[in-house]
């Protein structure tokens, strides 16, 4: 089983609002016709959920925000969900939608609800989750970002390998000229914060492939905008871009 973080940055145009990348989500789409095990995708929000949480100040603590910017967060979500699973049905793979609230419980995952996703995924459905503001208790709310969606469902379902397309070919160990780092083991290289990304950009996504590693499973990160390298990750071939070797394959 894969588990396939697509970015906010892949799967729209970060710098306009409201803006989807619908030629690159059906590239992506088409390639990942082609996989032949059961996989599981999680996608951020892009300028869709984090446009709105930086415009009503909404983050990851859970605090009592503005109750307008939770219902547009959440409406924005489902509408760029909506793009996505139309992509890939019309690609002939049949998306399962699975909105976070299904498996979690305020901050907490349901562990049971979460295996269910793995015999989803097994039945030739392929589940397909996003991060999202949710209810969190006590009239409070907070983001769940897709990059932690990642962790939560790595640490229960233990799939074969993680794959995080982005905009990028991966980390670089130099941001000027572009040097590319093919391969981590615990390290956190210093990188540069997208102002837009609310849940923590890059970092955020490095600190929760960190995690996945640590739990002994091999982490990708690729460039989404060449949907064949995530598939060279997925087939073993020639990798092109960063990976976070697992603790167990060190």
């Amino acid at each position: 089983m894969i588990l396939i973080k697509l970015g906010g940055s892949i799967i729209t145009n970060k710098e306009k609002p409201l803006s989807p990348r619908k030629k690159t989500i059906e590239n992506i789409s088409k390639n990942l016709r082609k996989v032949d095990e059961p996989i599981i995708i999680v996608h951020g929000g892009g300028s869709y959920g984090h446009y709105w949480s930086v415009k009503y100040n909404m983050h990851t603590k859970e605090k009592k925000y503005n109750l307008k910017g939770v219902a547009i967060v959440k409406n924005s979500m489902i509408e760029l969900n909506k793009i996505i699973l139309d992509s890939l049905i019309k690609n002939k793979i049949n998306p399962y939608c699975l909105p976070p609230t299904d498996f979690m419980s305020g901050n907490k995952t349901i562990t049971k609800k979460i295996k269910e996703i793995k015999k989803i995924a097994k039945s030739g459905l392929i589940p397909v989750t996003y991060g999202d503001a949710l209810w969190f208790g006590q009239n409070k709310t907070y983001i769940l970002s897709g990059d932690k969606i990642m962790t939560h469902l790595a640490k229960i379902l233990k799939p074969r390998l993680c794959i995080f397309a982005l905009n990028e070919d991966g980390l670089y160990s130099d941001l000027k000229s572009k040097k590319l780092i093919y391969e981590l083991q615990g390290e956190h290289p210093s990188i540069s914060e997208n102002k837009m990304d609310v849940t923590g950009g890059m970092a955020r996504k490095v600190e929760e492939a960190s995690k996945i590693a640590k739990m002994g499973m091999n982490v990708f990160f690729v460039n989404g905008n060449k949907p064949k390298r995530i598939m060279k990750a997925i087939k073993n071939r020639t990798f092109e871009g960063t990976l976070f070797r697992g603790k167990r394959n060190a």
